[in-house]
């Protein structure tokens, strides 16, 4: 992912006990990949640069696929993480108040039987409501962030999901005939209570159907989909976990921070949430359908500008929010150039002044744009102590942690065996287009035995091996002699077809 400028903190620090502070958690390699000490070590060969995949389909449910590589010397370690759950949210027992501390949220074995099916036939049963959990992280500044969040992210959004959890399991139990308020159906009370709680998510309407009356023309109730709930519980859920990192990094040796690319399946419905330069795509029927949007100075200068603007402090006097097409030398004074603000998609003259010859808050294009020129991504967990290079000027304040959510209705199409989604860390991006990935994937997949259950596996090591390349006299190298990547690559391969058999 886009990096941060030399002088920031040294990836070694995990290893060698660089700070005095205890470790979280230490340095590990997914859980599911089951591998040894002496396999992890080996893992990060910058030279060999090993592919590693699961050595058990079963290990994640619907024959996921999964595949990684270290990068070739730009960290110690390797920097992403990856964590896969089945999780189950309790529901609470009545009275109950809810703790302070994290929920010890009750994990459904990942081992999903031989067909690859997994846990449930639905995802509501007497207990709670269970979810699919899929998560990409890309550390920078080391992989200590990185680490944190994939050992606890689900278990913050199990802690949000709690408190919408009566309107969702009744909303996902009641038969279709009452969402379509059949007259002759005549619901128990418990029941009626849901369904008056979820009709005023849906719009509110009495119990003779007809639109209830507001009170006064100054309350109207808003229509609130049920899915939003779910929205707002993973960006609080994003939100809870940059905080506690802020919070125990005074405890805790917890190094740098880190994107996130979050995938949860709910009822029917993926969730996509991401935070950072990570990509997911659905690939169905020869159909690309982007999942996420990639978030970096470039295109989130209008926000950052706007803070910027808003807050002139935070700029510490060394830089300017707005941007010019290259940098302002002092000889142009007085004259006229080129510029645009927060308010601005295209361009205009401005005469330049004094204050204009501050540094740009974000500088560069493309890979290489930064912010405040230290940090090319925008959003993501951690970063609380980075600081602009040689000042005291925190980067934090222009880093969100809120992601991005976009809502796939999965159980709405049939997909084949070939229609998957594909999650990614920006090593994939960074040399393969979305085109390239659906080519390479769909190419390999065709080719195999649909009832093979490690064909998706295969599929995430080929698209691994294509992204990395094969190493040469000139460094790594791919297709038409193109530079493969260098930095960290990981790689999910997610069969759809399963998601329409759990409901």
């Amino acid at each position: 992912m886009g990096g941060i400028t030399a002088g920031s903190s040294n990836n070694n620090n995990e290893r060698s006990g660089g700070s005095d502070l205890p470790l979280k958690y230490r340095y590990m390699r997914p859980k599911f990949l089951g591998l040894s000490a002496d396999e992890i070590e080996c893992s990060a060969d910058h030279i060999a640069r090993p592919i590693l995949i699961l050595k058990e389909t079963r290990r994640l449910p619907w024959a996921t696929g999964y595949a990684e590589v270290i990068n070739a010397g730009k960290s110690a370690l390797n920097e992403d993480q990856a964590c896969c759950e089945v999780v189950l949210v309790k529901k609470k027992p009545i009275g109950s108040l809810t703790p302070r501390k994290l929920p010890t949220s009750r994990r459904r074995s990942s081992l999903p039987n031989s067909d690859g099916m997994g846990m449930l036939e639905n995802n509501v049963n007497s207990e709670g409501l269970v979810f699919h959990y899929w998560a990409l992280f890309d550390g920078h500044a080391g992989s200590g962030a990185a680490v944190v969040a994939s050992r606890l992210l689900h278990q913050h959004i199990v802690e949000q999901l709690q408190g919408v959890l009566e309107v969702l399991t009744n909303l996902a139990s009641l038969p279709p005939t009452v969402l379509g308020e059949e007259p002759n159906y005549h619901p128990s009370p418990g029941t009626q209570r849901a369904l008056t709680r979820a009709a005023s998510l849906r719009g509110a309407t009495g119990a003779s159907g007809s639109p209830c009356t507001p009170p006064t023309r100054f309350f109207v109730e808003k229509k609130v989909q049920h899915e939003s709930l779910v929205i707002g519980a993973l960006e609080n859920a994003f939100k809870e976990m940059d905080a506690q990192i802020e919070t125990e990094k005074a405890i805790y040796n917890i190094s740098g921070g880190c994107t996130v690319l979050v995938v949860v399946f709910l009822l029917g419905k993926l969730y996509v949430a991401n935070a950072g330069d990570s990509r997911a795509i659905i690939i169905r029927n020869g159909e690309i359908i982007p999942m996420s949007t990639e978030f970096t100075p470039e295109s989130e200068r209008q926000r950052l500008q706007f803070l910027g603007f808003m807050q002139p402090h935070l700029l510490g006097g060394e830089f300017t929010h707005l941007e010019f097409p290259r940098r302002v030398q002092r000889k142009e004074v007085g004259k006229k150039m080129l510029y645009r603000d927060f308010t601005m998609t295209g361009w205009a003259y401005k005469t330049i002044e004094d204050e204009d010859l501050r540094f740009p808050l974000i500088y560069g294009e493309g890979k290489k744009a930064r912010v405040m020129a230290t940090i090319g991504v925008t959003r993501g967990l951690g970063d609380h102590d980075l600081k602009v290079h040689d000042s005291n000027i925190y980067i934090k304040p222009f880093l969100s942690c809120f992601p991005e959510v976009k809502v796939y209705k999965l159980t709405q199409y049939e997909h084949g065996a070939d229609d998957v989604l594909v999650m990614g860390t920006d090593g994939l991006w960074d040399v393969l287009s979305n085109e390239e990935v659906a080519e390479t994937v769909t190419s390999f997949l065709v080719n195999c035995d649909p009832d093979d259950l490690h064909r998706y596996t295969m599929a995430a090591q080929d698209l691994v091996m294509r992204a990395r390349g094969v190493l040469r006299d000139q460094g790594w190298r791919i297709s038409n002699d193109r530079l493969g990547c260098g930095d960290d690559i990981s790689v999910y391969i997610i069969p759809l077809m399963y998601g329409n058999r759990q409901l």
